[in-house]
């Protein structure tokens, strides 16, 4: 891999999107959101109503699925069987299915793809769960930011536009989902043994990015 490949894993409400797309841009190479795919993975079973438990409906799904990205401007949108579902990825129901069914091997199996193909022609700033661990195990630079409980059900009420939201139940839903990605068998939620660890909770954005920058040009 001749690509220069930033990972930057951690959990839900840490900041990884708002570092990832701003670090991208301060270096000049792409930004991949690879959650955005489990979610358009969840999206697809709900949309073609799945019973993604069964193995072998999940396989034949799974063959048929069609995810890609594609740039417009310095934005990635996800496509599915050429139709654009990025404003569709989003919702508290698609979050918890996309932590549920990205538990399944085959899931990750059938993602790792779309992900190395990108990393094969360009440099590029991957921000997901298991991108320093599992998909990029030799990238050039690995970092795992995290924050509070608290903190981040409190960054996720405040982005969220909804009259009806609740912070005590966005609170339990990120720790249910805490539990699903770190318990889970296959590639869970963990900082790589050579991550640089970052604890986002009393830092702002910009502060984060420096510290990222810090290390990288020290190389």
């Amino acid at each position: 891999m001749n690509t220069r490949i930033i990972t930057i894993d951690g959990p839900a409400g840490a900041g990884k999107t708002t570092v990832s797309k701003l670090l991208s841009q301060k270096l000049g190479c792409i930004y991949v959101d690879t959650g955005a795919l489990y979610r358009g993975v969840a999206y697809e079973i709900l949309n073609q109503k799945i019973k993604w438990e069964n193995d072998d409906i999940l396989e034949k799904f799974l063959k048929n699925l069609d995810l890609n990205f594609l740039m417009k401007e310095t934005n990635l949108i996800l496509m599915s069987s050429g139709r654009d579902i990025t404003a569709y990825i989003r919702t508290p129901e698609i979050s918890m299915l996309a932590s549920s069914s990205s538990a399944r091997p085959q899931v990750r199996a059938a993602l790792l793809d779309i992900q190395r193909n990108i990393a094969r022609t360009k440099d590029a700033v991957f921000e997901g769960r298991d991108m320093g661990t599992v998909v990029f195990p030799h990238a050039s630079f690995k970092f795992f930011l995290y924050a509070d409980l608290t903190v981040r059900a409190k960054r996720r009420f405040d982005e969220m536009k909804e009259v009806t939201k609740d912070l005590s139940n966005i609170q339990k839903d990120i720790e249910t989902r805490d539990k699903n990605d770190s318990n889970r068998i296959s590639a869970p939620l963990k900082p790589a043994k050579d991550a640089v660890k970052i604890n986002s909770s009393f830092l702002t954005i910009e502060e984060v990015i420096e510290k990222m920058l810090g290390y990288i040009e020290k190389a």
